[in-house]
């Protein structure tokens, strides 16, 4: 079997600012919802068997007690903010297991998964549906992969190496050196994408990086005072790895629980308030098919 786990906040903004606005019966908002719906539901129909949804039902996480510049909500347009909790009662009336996470991000509840996922031996891969660099961290082999659904493209280890140029391993180390603008941490000055690139697929992690820039052995440009910048800004480097660094101890989660349950009765309700009622009959499908097999 294949475990497909989606980065659902991801989904909410890409279908927000791409498919047309949709009010409910009530008047309320809901074109991303169905958006979103629509995609999961297409997995379905595609063959995904076994689904996890995550999405950040407050974007503030454990990470802005570390560094007061953490990402917030801050700047949300009202619109996309007011569809979160109706995303997430969606998806599960849908059938979808889905975690709404408060204290960590979704991007943590992944690589939760993903670690249950890869340690399971019926699985044959699994697949992480998000660009999201940070992710990237959680690949192995040919076993964990990263799949943008937009583009289609997918991210082996050794996509990731051809990606940023370091392993997966290496991912924290080297956003903590060029910066996560999208998570709101600047990394350190001076260091870029090839900088860090270069220096990390020799020494993997910050704490082998060697101070003095002579003993580096890779050719890197004003390297002298990136190893001045990395003497002086060490401390600020662990911390900007940390929050790069996802948890993988929640949430809770068992391959089995994934299986697609089909929909309940109040996803049938929701979609005749969308006027979407073949969504529901999509899905009932879908689950009678399964049934069936």
């Amino acid at each position: 079997m294949r475990v497909h786990l989606v980065d659902g906040t991801y989904e909410l903004f890409r279908h927000f600012y791409a498919v047309p606005k949709h009010a409910d019966a009530s008047g309320k908002e809901r074109g991303a919802v169905i958006g979103v719906v629509q995609t999961l539901i297409g997995m379905l129909e595609g063959g995904a068997t076994h689904i996890g949804v995550a999405t950040d039902h407050v974007i503030e996480s454990f990470r802005n007690d570390l560094y007061a510049g953490y990402k917030t909500g801050e700047g949300i347009d009202p619109l996309l903010w007011e569809q979160f909790e109706p995303l997430e009662a969606a998806v599960a009336s849908l059938g979808v297991v889905i975690w709404p996470m408060v204290e960590v991000e979704a991007d943590d509840a992944l690589a939760a998964a993903a670690r249950v996922a890869s340690d399971d031996a019926r699985v044959e891969q699994v697949v992480i549906c998000t660009p999201d660099k940070d992710l990237a961290q959680c690949v192995t082999g040919d076993r964990v992969v990263q799949l943008d659904r937009r583009t289609g493209k997918i991210w082996n280890a050794a996509g990731v190496v051809e990606r940023f140029g370091v392993s997966p391993e290496s991912i924290p180390d080297y956003l903590a050196l060029v910066g996560d603008s999208a998570d709101g941490f600047p990394g350190l000055p001076g260091w870029g994408a090839k900088s860090a690139s270069a220096v990390l697929a020799r020494f993997g992690r910050l704490e082998r990086i060697p101070e003095s820039s002579a003993d580096w052995g890779v050719p890197v440009r004003g390297a002298d005072k990136l190893a001045r910048v990395l003497r002086e800004e060490r401390d600020a480097a662990l911390l900007f790895r940390k929050l790069a660094t996802l948890r993988t101890d929640q949430p809770a989660v068992t391959v089995d629980g994934l299986a697609y349950s089909g929909p309940d009765a109040r996803f049938e309700e929701l979609t005749a308030s969308w006027r979407r009622p073949k969504l529901f009959e999509r899905a009932r499908a879908v689950a009678q098919e399964r049934q069936r097999a």
